[in-house]
């Protein structure tokens, strides 16, 4: 394939996001979220107000702060915004940590989706932050 072809084929591939919805480090964000819902909806009775919260809290602050960055104008925004929701993910893995040590059920699935939003929200910060995008 020669060089002009292969760069409009990956073009067409990668079109700019209108919107955050547009964006797979979102799409798995929210899918995260989701799933952490219903994780945390087979806990004890009495964890509903204090560790399924705050589990379902910090999940719901990733996706929402890659929402808000996305339309912030300056990069280091941008980048700050993604930093708080890395921020998040973090809080997440330790609620994850926590509920398996107390017998709450596995997270194995949740873990793996967990490490896919880090990796695609890690990428995402470096390219935020390179000169060259």
């Amino acid at each position: 394939m020669e060089n002009s072809t292969k760069s409009s084929v990956l073009t067409a591939e990668r079109k700019p996001a209108k919107t955050f919805r547009d964006l797979v480090v979102w799409q798995k964000a929210h899918a995260l979220t989701l799933a952490m819902y219903r994780y945390t909806a087979g806990f004890p009775k009495q964890e509903t107000y204090a560790l399924a919260a705050q589990m379902r809290r910090a999940a719901v602050s990733i996706p929402a702060n890659i929402a808000e960055g996305f339309r912030k104008r300056g990069r280091a925004d941008k980048a700050r915004f993604m930093n708080t929701a890395e921020g998040s993910l973090e809080e997440s893995r330790y609620y994850l940590i926590l509920a398996q040590d107390l017998g709450y059920g596995q997270t194995i699935g949740l873990m793996a989706l967990l490490e896919e939003v880090s990796r695609l929200l890690s990428a995402y910060a470096r390219a935020l932050l390179s000169p060259d995008s």
